[in-house]
């Protein structure tokens, strides 16, 4: 496997190398100042190609997106002690060690290259998607199983995912993990979606021992093999398990790499559910991207929960301002309560109808 992704990325190299020089050929040659490779780094380049795997406890060549059976892989139902063995937490262990900004350019070329990995095979599990399918819901990851606020993410993404789109998140606990369980029970009834909540409520929040269990529990009773949904988290929050219901999962390590992607890629709009600082700064993001038009087209930003969003955290009332005194353009805001309407403005949007 590593052998076939270098291969591959030298004969990318060797396909640009050829296409600048000949653009070049017909210019003067300038006099360019050669920077040599630091000692140490090219050491490391060539344990690379020596010896691929670089000994870390993550593939730093993978091919394919996680699943739950990856990172979950160790972890014993009806056994939550071994939750500190399962592969998340043996990798989630080693980035710690090493630092979160590691100083060792072997551990900051192996996760490099595995987040790379993971960018491709995200284009490639997105490629079979239009990209106004792709819908992304932004949210707490404080967020309990039992509050209201919980169930309706649930019944906003399942409904969605129902009609077609491809919901993505944080993938991580709160609104993350409701978004992604509103995929998975997507073609059930809302008796079995409540039931199903039901069994998560008995371990309201990602700290609680059973918070895993529970999850599993939902999911080995009500399989899902149709409908799929993609979740994006990243070790640097390691201490927020990633949800299993994402049937495809995109974990970086690298946070600005994994914000910007979920972004950049949820082209058909963006949900944002009761959040704080983390969810606050993805709406400013998400809002550049629109004023600019960055993608050829601005997108819609959803603001669910009109008391949050106007008192509690005026961040609508901020935008509106800013809208109103010319310093935003080409932005499409709803605010509203209503999970009818959220799924209306979603879809009509991907229909074209404005």
């Amino acid at each position: 496997m590593a052998d076939n992704y270098l291969e591959n990325q030298y004969e990318s190299y060797l396909a640009r190398k050829a296409a600048m020089s000949q653009k070049t050929s017909k210019k003067k040659k300038n006099i360019v100042k050669i920077q040599r490779i630091q000692p140490e780094a090219l050491e490391a380049l060539k344990e690379i190609i020596e010896q691929p795997a670089l000994q870390m406890p993550y593939d730093i060549f993978r091919e394919h997106l996680y699943s739950a059976t990856d990172l979950y892989r160790g972890y014993h139902m009806g056994k939550i002690e071994t939750f500190k063995d399962c592969y998340d937490q043996q990798v989630y262990s080693h980035y710690l060690n090493k630092g979160k900004s590691a100083t060792d350019i072997k551990e900051t070329l192996g996760r490099t290259l595995h987040d790379h990995s993971m960018t491709n095979a995200m284009n490639d599990f997105l490629s079979h998607f239009d990209e106004k399918q792709v819908v992304g819901i932004m949210g707490g990851h404080g967020l309990l199983r039992t509050e209201e606020a919980y169930r309706q993410v649930v019944m906003v993404s399942k409904t969605l995912a129902e009609n077609g789109c491809l919901m993505i998140s944080g993938g991580g606990p709160g609104a993350m993990e409701a978004t992604h369980l509103g995929a998975w029970m997507a073609g059930r009834s809302e008796a079995e979606t409540d039931d199903a909540i039901g069994i998560l409520k008995t371990a309201p929040s990602y700290k609680d021992k059973l918070w895993l269990e529970t999850a599993l529990q939902v999911m080995t009773k009500y399989p899902q093999d149709q409908y799929v949904s993609l979740g994006v988290p990243t070790w640097l929050y390691g201490h927020e398990p990633a949800t299993p219901f994402a049937t495809h999962i995109a974990k970086y390590f690298d946070n600005s790499i994994r914000e910007d992607s979920i972004l950049t890629i949820a082209k058909g709009g963006i949900i944002y559910s009761p959040g704080s600082a983390g969810t606050m700064q993805e709406i400013f993001q998400e809002a550049v991207q629109n004023h600019y038009l960055s993608f050829g087209y601005a997108s819609p930003m959803i603001f669910m929960n009109k008391h949050y969003w106007t008192d509690e955290m005026p961040v609508y009332r901020l935008m509106q301002h800013l809208i109103e005194k010319g310093k935003y353009k080409n932005l499409l805001m709803t605010l509203t309560d209503s999970t009818e309407e959220i799924v209306k403005t979603i879809l009509e949007f991907r229909e074209g109808i404005q």
